[in-house]
């Protein structure tokens, strides 16, 4: 599977992508319960996981970097934009909440990304990122939409996001069930979930992280005692 928008799209119409739709939805829920009023951007391949949240926010858009491709969504009235990933065409402090998904594996450069999501989140926003986990089955199976791009280490999501200003709120996972296409796996993803998260909690498929916008970054210490705040205005 190529990470294209149409392979993409081709994924999530298939059983187990409606699966994996469903489960990632279900974190993400937890971390977001109550969108009302909110102005929400999905980068990436997010139309998916947006057609369950749209319905309650103010305004909602998805925006798909140029080397990915894009469809229109939604088909009645497109609210796709088409964007360098470098250089998002919204003013400062446009959107409350950012989500992204097949993104951050796809991009050709992590922190110009990050520094654009900076800068169009507002003072008070929230950014949540799913990304494939480097330890799963789901970052290897060719079938694999999270098997595209590069895969990550929390630590190596943790430190991307601190070097771009950005404080880690909240940490999850989802995807315990292998990405095959077996019925009988697919009518038991959520029990693959309950046991995968008590027995083999690093093995899950994709990584969820909250995020808040901060003004200051941490330099790595001169020693173990000295530690120094910069104050930032971006990132």
């Amino acid at each position: 599977m190529h990470g294209d928008v149409q392979h993409l799209q081709a994924f999530y119409d298939t059983p187990l992508g409606q699966v994996a739709r469903r489960l990632i939805l279900r974190r993400l829920r937890m971390a977001w319960p109550d969108l009302r009023g909110q102005r929400i951007l999905g980068y990436g391949f997010a139309p998916p996981y947006l057609r369950a949240l749209s319905g309650e926010c103010e305004r909602v858009i998805a925006d798909m970097p140029a080397r990915q491709g894009a469809i229109a969504w939604p088909p009645q009235r497109s609210l796709t934009a088409l964007t360098e990933e470098d250089a998002l065409p919204f003013a400062d402090a446009t959107f409350d909440r950012i989500l992204i998904v097949h993104g951050l594996e796809a991009a050709e450069t992590l922190r110009p990304l990050m520094r654009q999501v900076w800068r169009v989140m507002t003072s008070a926003g929230r950014v949540l990122i799913v990304a494939p986990n480097r330890a799963s089955l789901w970052a290897q199976a060719e079938r694999s939409p999270f098997a595209q791009g590069r895969p990550f280490h929390r630590g190596q999501l943790d430190q991307l996001l601190r070097e771009t200003l950005f404080s880690p709120e909240r940490w999850d996972s989802a995807l315990f069930v292998p990405p095959l296409n077996s019925r009988r796996l697919v009518r038991t993803g959520t029990g693959w979930e309950r046991i995968g998260r008590a027995l083999w909690p690093r093995l899950a498929g994709v990584h969820l992280v909250e995020a808040s916008k901060s003004l200051y970054t941490v330099p790595p210490p001169e020693n173990a005692k000295q530690k120094k705040f910069i104050l930032a205005t971006q990132p």
